[in-house]
């Protein structure tokens, strides 16, 4: 294996200022520093390791590369973030304080967790799931 680890997640959006606010306001990430018109950066686990989300107005590199077509080269995608077990609940609670709708508890027996999904203004399905045993 030659990864160490996730470094960064970059997700493309219509407005990087407004999605900022729901990431750092309802998902509750740490900004790296302050959102402009084109990017966004946050910490998706402990500030300064290297796990980043980062949020992109316009191309991505190397697009023009892509075996897709045109207007089909990114989308939707789904992703998932480790929520300590004991801080779970009060999470889901945060996010449905903030208006968005949460669906769960998923059981996944296959890997002993529990996850609850949601979704970003720009159609991204959010997992926060938790080992039961943690």
């Amino acid at each position: 294996m030659f990864s160490s680890g996730v470094s960064e997640l970059v997700l493309v959006v219509r407005d990087v200022r407004s999605s900022a606010r729901f990431y750092e306001e309802v998902v509750g990430l740490t900004p790296e520093k302050e959102a402009d018109d084109e990017w966004a950066w946050f910490w998706a686990g402990t500030p300064g390791e290297a796990q980043r989300i980062a949020l992109r107005k316009g191309p991505l590199l190397f697009e023009q590369h892509s075996p897709r077509p045109e207007g089909e080269r990114w989308g939707a995608v789904h992703y998932a973030f480790e929520v300590p077990r004991d801080r779970l609940d009060d999470a889901i609670g945060h996010v449905r304080s903030k208006g968005v709708e949460v669906y769960g508890p998923v059981n996944l027996d296959w890997m002993d967790a529990v996850s609850y999904y949601f979704y970003d203004p720009d159609a991204n399905l959010i997992e926060w799931w938790s080992r039961r045993d943690r």
